[in-house]
C-alpha cells in the first residue's frame, strides 16, 4: 500500500493567521484537490494530519471541525478525490501531548491504523513542525511554498533530505514521476 500524509492548512486549503474556524473560511488552494485525485488514481491512500489547537483555545468545537472536514471531503469528491482519513490534534501547545506536531505521535497513530511502516512515506507540510514530525517518524518530508511555506524555507533548519516545491500539485508531479521506494504495491 502506498500512503501519503498531508498537512491541511497551507497545503490543501488556504491558511489564516486567525485559524480556519468555520466551513465558510475553508477554501481549497487551486489545484490541491485535483492533486489528491491524481494520488488516488496512482493508488495512494491519502491521510491528513493536522494540528487544531483552536479547539483547546475555545475558538471552535468538534462539531464545527467536523463540518469543516465534511466540506473538504465534499469538495474533494467533486473532483474525483478521496481523503482516506483525517487525524487531528485538538490540544494547545502547552498541553504536553505527543500528538501535536512537531511531536510524531499523530503520524505513528496513522502508521498503526493503516498497518504500514512510515519509513519513506511522503509527508507534505508548510511549516517546520510538519516536517519535523514527519522526519521523526521516518517519513520523507516535502515542503510546499504555499501557506507558511515561504517563511519556513527562509528561516531554514529543515530536516535533512527535505525537498521543497511550489505547491501540492508540484509535489504530486514529482512523486508520480519517481518510483515509490520502500512501499509495498
Amino acid at each position: 500500500m502506498k500512503l501519503i500524509i498531508l498537512d491541511r492548512d497551507g497545503v490543501i486549503n488556504h491558511d489564516s493567521e486567525s485559524f480556519i474556524k468555520s466551513p465558510h473560511e475553508w477554501m481549497p488552494i487551486p489545484g490541491s484537490l485535483e492533486a489528491i485525485a491524481r494520488l488516488n488514481q496512482a493508488d495512494y491512500r491519502v491521510v491528513v494530519a493536522t494540528n487544531q489547537s483552536g479547539i483547546a483555545r475555545g475558538m471552535f468545537n468538534i462539531m464545527t471541525l467536523n463540518a469543516i472536514h465534511q466540506k473538504m471531503h465534499v469538495a474533494a469528491q467533486s473532483v474525483g478525490a478521496e481523503i482516506d482519513a483525517i487525524f487531528f490534534c485538538p490540544h494547545a501547545a502547552d498541553d504536553g501531548c505527543d500528538c501535536r506536531k512537531p511531536q510524531s505521535g499523530m503520524l505513528h497513530a496513522i502508521g498503526k491504523r493503516f498497518d504500514v511502516s512510515l519509513k519513506g512515506v511522503p509527508t507534505v507540510g508548510d511549516s517546520l513542525r510538519d516536517l519535523q514530525a514527519g522526519f521523526m517518524a521516518g517519513c520523507t518530508p516535502y515542503l510546499v511554498l504555499t501557506g507558511k511555506g515561504e517563511k519556513t524555507l527562509e528561516k531554514g533548519g529543515l530536516p535533512p533530505g527535505t525537498a521543497s516545491y511550489a505547491n501540492l500539485a508540484a509535489v504530486v508531479d514529482h512523486l508520480l514521476k519517481t518510483p515509490a521506494l520502500g512501499h509495498a504495491a
